[in-house]
């Protein structure tokens, strides 16, 4: 050990130069600290610079990044050269020394500390491990994490003295120090006290540049999200736009902007940066709205490079990647929202339009119904006069029908205004079906329209007037065969789920534009010439199914058919239902 006067000479001159050299070292690294320098590129010159005023043959960090580890040793040959080598693990933090060579730092200090009672070992009050003699604690009964930090961090045994200083920021412990030495009892506690200042400085620089590097990270990240949050509110833009804008924000964000590229990806939409290319290393969050994934969003590094920092992404970006993952979850929501909402009010007012008209209807029908009754009695009284010359015959013959066809459309003015109450029983659509099309079969022939079936086995019966369902498929039947002037197709399918009952009709005609679909159920509202219809047979339609309790759906493109999807309530019971209007 080093008499007094033997410290006083070291700390006034020698090797260390610790008058001069601790003002010289704090400069030099604090201005390290200060440069915008990626992490490993700042060990490198830090080391250096550590090795040089220590004194000391070999100066090794290990730090913990994120989940991973970084080791960086510096060391002088015996003759005196020095050389730097650099390893970053990107395997977890919690490796044995079996593994990687990278164990836990906390094991390794826990397990050094258990052993000072039993080798020649000294602990400081600043928490450092100060060994005289490393060889004394290789034993076969020692544990690997020991194995680790005496065997392999001491470079094959080549060290016999060693201090050992964690490294924290707060509470945390973010790594170790150690300070190596070819000859046993290489320090004494005045090189110590000076290698543990050393230490000091080297952990307030390191803090700094961590700190520094989390807030730019936090800056990037938080300038994304802001530019998200604006993409998201842009008014004007599509959805598609908007995920173009959200997509070009992301390489920024990342460590590496020049190298990364990226793609979003919702319900088998690509939106992605120009140039785009998958590689090896990428970044992946998924979409997930209510349980159900509904697209990804990843980052991409395409080129096989050496990333600076000892690996391709932090923590901090998975957690980015994550926050923007739920950004467009939100915005998916909203925007479906937003549809749902307009699909609900657009319902609400063809309903109330619907209702209206369906009691002006029904108001003009009752007028009409009493006075039309009249003149087709007393047409009828006419024609039994069995003496009425023949023109005159034949003009109250044009009365009677004319009278019929406009009872006929009085009656379905009070079907679509659900003015009329008829009886219900149990009926079974499919039998209705088959009932129908054979009086619409030949028809179909003749106008080259295949006719198919899908009709569900089993399927439950409803509460429902025959009749009206008789009609309800006739004036669908008539639709779809107008429609396709030139032939074509006709489906008709059932379906049952646990408490409804779904017929659809499908055609393969020329399809209807949007306008025409928000009319189609009006009265008198028709697209084919005078002599082809009056306007009233889809308003006859949604007034049976309506007065059923049941719900109509039409899903139709120009020249690419329709589909009217009709869906009724049914029960277990047995007992016919009273008629709610």
């Amino acid at each position: 050990m080093p008499t007094g006067e033997d410290r006083k000479s070291i700390i006034q001159s020698g090797p260390l130069g610790l008058s001069d050299g601790r003002l010289d070292f704090s400069h030099r690294i604090l201005q390290y600290a200060s440069q915008d320098r990626p992490k490993l590129e700042f060990l490198s010159e830090v080391m250096k610079l550590v090795l040089e005023h220590s004194g000391c043959d070999a100066v090794e960090t290990r730090l913990k990044d994120g989940s991973d580890d970084l080791r960086c040793e510096a060391h002088k040959e015996r003759d005196g050269t020095g050389d730097l080598t650099i390893i970053a693990d990107s395997g977890s933090g919690a490796s044995t020394a079996g593994d990687t060579g990278f164990p836990d730092i906390r094991k390794v200090l826990a397990a050094v500390n258990l052993s000072c009672g039993s080798v020649p070992a000294e602990c400081t009050k600043h928490g450092s491990i100060w060994l005289h003699d490393i060889g004394r604690m290789i034993s076969p009964d020692a544990g690997s994490d020991v194995q680790a930090v005496l065997g392999g961090m001491s470079s094959g045994g080549a060290y016999r003295s060693l201090v050992l200083i964690p490294l924290r920021f707060g509470e945390a412990q973010i790594g170790m120090i150690l300070f190596k030495g070819r000859r046993e009892n290489s320090y004494d506690p005045v090189k110590l006290e000076y290698l543990e200042t050393i230490a000091a400085k080297f952990e307030l620089a390191l803090i700094h540049l961590l700190s520094q590097a989390k807030l730019h990270e936090r800056v990037k990240e938080l300038t994304c999200l802001y530019g998200i949050a604006r993409a998201a509110s842009e008014p004007g833009l599509s959805f598609e736009e908007k995920m173009m804008n959200i997509v070009a924000l992301l390489p920024p964000a990342w460590q590496y902007p020049s190298h990364a590229c990226a793609r979003i990806v919702i319900d088998g939409h690509a939106y992605q940066t120009p140039s785009f290319a998958e590689g090896m290393q990428k970044q992946v969050a998924h979409v997930t709205i209510k349980g159900r994934n509904r697209g990804v969003v990843e980052v991409h590094y395409p080129d096989q490079r050496p990333f600076p920092q000892g690996k391709p992404f932090l923590d901090e970006e998975q957690s980015l990647i994550n926050n923007v993952a739920g950004q467009i979850a939100q915005m998916i929501e909203q925007k479906e929202a937003e549809a749902a909402r307009s699909e609900l009010q657009d319902q609400l007012t063809r309903a109330d339009r619907l209702a209206a008209i369906g009691q002006l209807a029904a108001g003009v029908a009752h007028e009409l119904n009493e006075p039309l009754n009249t003149i087709l009695g007393f047409a009828q009284l006419i024609q039994k006069n069995e003496h009425m010359p023949e023109q005159a015959a034949r003009d109250v013959e044009k009365i009677v029908e004319a009278s019929l066809h406009a009872r006929t459309i009085i009656r379905e003015l009070l079907i679509f205004a659900r003015q009329s109450a008829p009886s219900r029983g149990r009926v079974n659509l499919n039998r209705i079906i088959e009932d129908e099309l054979s009086l619409f079969e030949s028809l179909c022939c003749k106008s080259c329209v295949e006719l198919r079936r899908m009709l569900a086995p089993d399927l439950p019966e409803i509460t429902a007037n025959k009749s009206q369902m008789l009609q309800v498929i006739s004036n669908l039947m008539i639709n779809a065969l107008q429609a396709m002037p030139e032939g074509g197709a006709i489906t008709l399918t059932t379906a049952f789920s646990h408490d409804e009952v779904s017929l659809m009709v499908e055609d393969t005609g020329i399809g209807m534009s949007e306008e025409v679909k928000n009319n189609i159920f009006l009265p008198f509202f028709t697209t084919k010439d005078v002599d082809q219809g009056t306007g009233l047979g889809l308003a006859v339609v949604h007034g049976i199914v309506a007065s059923h309790s049941g719900r109509i759906v039409v899903e139709s493109e120009p020249g690419k058919g329709s589909r009217f999807v009709l869906t009724f309530p049914y029960s277990t019971s047995t007992e016919p239902e009273e008629d709610s209007r």
